[in-house]
């Protein structure tokens, strides 16, 4: 891949990388190259980790700064080798702006040599002041907003000096640096701030109204003379690009750094996506790959909220260092979900930063990890007994030849625990009035496994709120289509920048009738996340199955997934090729199908024992079909895919339909499920709902619209049958309000496309 030298937005479209994700695909080239725990060696490692979540009024205060300073120190030491001495935290009151510029100065200025590493993260509210230089076209130089940092009286009315620090001062701090493997990632933006649904965004307004403070251009002065700078060259090299090594920013200049709810937890959408991104690697990724695919996986997280957020990057780094590793440190070979960080007898306490985010509702209480020594070798077990945020508590089950566990033991999931009652969360719209609000929270309230709340205190999947003037012009500006009418009720997603199609009714309705409409919906949706989201085990399943999605009748492949951890099962020397796509991609690089258009799909069972499969297909509207088994007068071994054996659905000849493209437009995702036990439960619902749809002789796809929440359980009844039907220790400890779901036995895959209008 060619160096990114200046700024490189991440644009996907069109990119054959995107039929295979490129974590997958480096696996599949690179494999367990590096199989040795890093040495504290040369270079030294050094790290300015910055976190602001309480700021003062009138500044919004955040709330997932913090959390990503611990995301950053602990995948640094864990996953980098850094010495946690040689990694300094300011977080809060700590991180003024005098604070994070001695700190700068010392910590890495001071100490770091030619040759060293050094990585300084902000995490916070970023701004804008007027640049006399105009590096950028609109005249402004962003900023980082430390803890200290106010607003001047009366603003925005009026205008005045703010004491943020500039990017033309960190742009000196990096120049003071002695070496040239720097790393600075910046989670913040500059594009308005404020709430938006239930996301806070990581800004400032600011711009032609605020002003730098004299202070902070004096201290600009300092360092020009002593870099030996003039005034003119210092312009000159700041128009040229960045300082040293590597800036990475979370969002492009013109959109939301999104401070989001992970569970019962914040943190931002793209220190998430980059920590748990690099959690899974197994190999040295190069900055430019890594950061193209963090950008996809951050963009994803934020498009799952109505937020759009594509990281950029922008680097020095001449041709030569093209493959440089991010963080300009090779990696521990070993993917992780988790990494024991103390040791008590049996007890043990977790860092659980490398679980995928859609998931961590099925990781509070009964789920089983797989203890791992250097090699990577499984050498004991140990079950999560809770869990605050991302640090567990945990005790060892089972070791193998007396293995001490110590602090730095990473961990992979061996079986999750699904609760039976897993809700879904609304949350209420904030422009409602006080009564409105509360015939709201009981009409949800009255509904099963619905649970309401209240913006901005946690997770939410949907907000239901109406459709004001307001929300409809600025969704209009931004290109939302088909939108309902002024007045209407319905739901939107997390940031209300978008909305759940065909859930809003006429704008004479109630909250009552609108809730009790939405119920089918409500069902609908609970049952598609518990699916694709809680379900979704890519990274960690060891089954060896590949499917991919197809032009019908055809070779070529619109897009291809497969278990990680179950392709590394196949010989070192296995050289796959990478697909070339007939298909036009997203920015998010999903893959784009017009109305009309004709597919299959095929699964290839690499195992050495029977595989049962379903295919389900979740489209813009929640609604889901079930593709696959499709013979409904059949036993269970009509979904069965014997060892070494490759299924195409439809099968030509057999199967007496196709699979066409169709309405409605918007992203799309078909689900395979592979599992090593019989899906009998989930078969027999499927065969009664058959039955009463006239369908038991036939062989077609089958719509499940009004029993999804139904046929999603019993799916799970049998994969949690299938978990436990074994004498081990790990399915004797999993508690019996849970669904265990077991890495060994079970590969639930994703493939997302977007349905366009021919």
């Amino acid at each position: 891949m060619s160096n990114i030298k200046r700024r490189h937005f991440l644009q996907l479209a069109g990119s054959t990388l995107a039929t295979v994700g490129i974590s997958q695909l480096d696996i599949m080239h690179q494999g367990h190259r590096y199989a040795q725990v890093l040495a504290q060696n040369t270079p030294r490692k050094l790290a300015l980790l910055v976190g602001i979540n309480q700021y003062s009024a009138p500044i919004t205060p955040l709330e997932g700064c913090v959390t990503d300073v611990k995301l950053q120190q602990e995948l640094l030491i864990h996953r980098f080798g850094f010495n946690p001495k040689d990694i300094l935290t300011l977080t809060d009151q700590k991180a003024t702006r005098q604070g994070i510029l001695t700190a700068f100065e010392e910590h890495l200025i001071n100490q770091a040599k030619p040759g060293d590493v050094v990585v300084f993260h902000f995490s916070g509210h970023g701004s804008r002041v007027i640049d006399p230089n105009r590096d950028q076209p609109d005249g402004f130089n962003s900023t980082l907003v430390p803890i200290d940092s106010k607003l001047p009286e009366g603003y925005p009315i009026t205008g005045g000096v703010v004491s943020d620090i500039m990017g033309h001062t960190l742009f000196l701090l990096m120049s003071a640096l002695k070496t040239e493997n720097v790393t600075v990632v910046l989670d913040c933006c500059h594009s308005g701030g404020g709430t938006r649904g239930n996301l806070r965004v990581r800004s400032l307004s600011g711009g032609e109204d605020l002003k730098p403070s004299s202070v902070e251009l004096n201290y600009q002065k300092q360092w020009l003379g002593r870099l030996d700078l003039s005034p003119e060259k210092f312009i000159e090299l700041r128009r040229k690009g960045v300082a040293k090594g590597v800036v990475i920013a979370s969002a492009k200049r013109d959109e939301l750094a999104a401070d989001m709810s992970f569970s019962d937890f914040h943190a931002g959408a793209f220190t998430y996506a980059l920590t748990q991104y690099l959690w899974q690697q197994t190999n040295n990724q190069s900055i430019n790959n890594a950061i193209v695919n963090v950008g996809r996986n951050t963009a994803a997280l934020a498009y799952q909220q109505g937020n759009y957020q594509n990281p950029q990057v922008e680097s020095n780094l001449s041709q030569e260092n093209t493959n440089t590793p991010i963080y300009f440190t090779p990696q521990q070979a070993i993917s992780a979900e988790a990494v024991i960080t103390k040791v008590e007898n049996n007890q043990v306490q977790l860092w659980l930063g490398g679980l995928d985010s859609q998931t961590l509702e099925a990781f509070k209480k009964g789920a089983i990890f797989t203890a791992l020594d250097s090699q990577g070798r499984q050498r004991g077990l140990v079950k999560l007994e809770s869990r605050q945020g991302l640090i567990g508590q945990g005790k060892l089950l089972s070791t193998k030849q007396n293995l001490q566990l110590q602090p730095g033991t990473l961990l992979q999931e061996r079986i999750r625990s699904i609760p039976n009652n897993l809700t879904l969360k609304i949350g209420i719209d904030q422009s409602f009035d006080n009564n409105i609000t509360q015939q709201a929270i009981k009409s949800l309230q009255a509904l099963v496994r619905i649970e309401p709340k209240q913006l901005g205190t946690s997770e939410v999947q949907y907000i239901f709120g109406r459709m004001t003037q307001a929300k409809y012009e600025e969704l209009e500006k931004n290109r939302v289509k088909n939108l309902p009418q002024v007045g209407s009720l319905g739901l939107f997603l997390p940031s209300q920048d978008a909305i759940i199609p065909a859930s809003f009714g006429e704008n004479r309705e109630t909250v009552q009738e609108a809730i009790t409409r939405l119920k089918p919906k409500f069902k609908s949706l609970l049952a598609a996340r518990i699916i694709k989201q809680v379900l979704g085990n890519t990274n960690s399943s060891r089954l060896n199955v590949t499917v991919s999605m197809n032009i019908a009748d055809s070779q070529k492949i619109i897009a291809e997934t497969f278990a990680i951890r179950g392709f590394n099962k196949v010989p070192a020397d296995s050289n796959p090729t990478v697909p070339v796509s007939p298909v036009k991609f997203s920015e998010l690089g999903i893959p784009q199908l017009t109305v009309g258009t004709q597919i299959d799909f095929q699964i290839e069972n690499k195992e050495s024992s029977h595989l049962y499969v379903s295919i389900l297909v979740i489209d813009a509207e929640g609604e889901m079909t079930v593709i696959f088994p499709n013979d409904w007068s059949a036993s269970e071994t009509a979904a069965l895919i014997k060892p070494k054996q490759k299924l195409v659905v439809p099968q030509a000849g057999i199967d007496g339909f196709k699979l066409t493209i169709g309405e409605p437009l918007g992203i799309a995702e078909a689900l395979v499920i592979a599992s090593t036990t019989p899906l009998r439960t989930s078969l027999k619902v499927l065969q009664t709902i058959a039955k009463r749809s006239g369908l038991e002789n036939r062989r077609s796809p089958m719509a499940v619209n009004d029993d999804l929440l139904e046929v999603t359980d019993s799916l799970l009844n049998d994969l949690d049958a299938g978990t436990r039907n074994g004498d081990n220790v790990a399915t004797t400890e999993l508690p019996d309000n849970v669904r265990g779901i077991d890495t060994r036995k079970l590969a639930a895959m994703a493939i997302a496309f977007e349905v366009l209008r021919g």
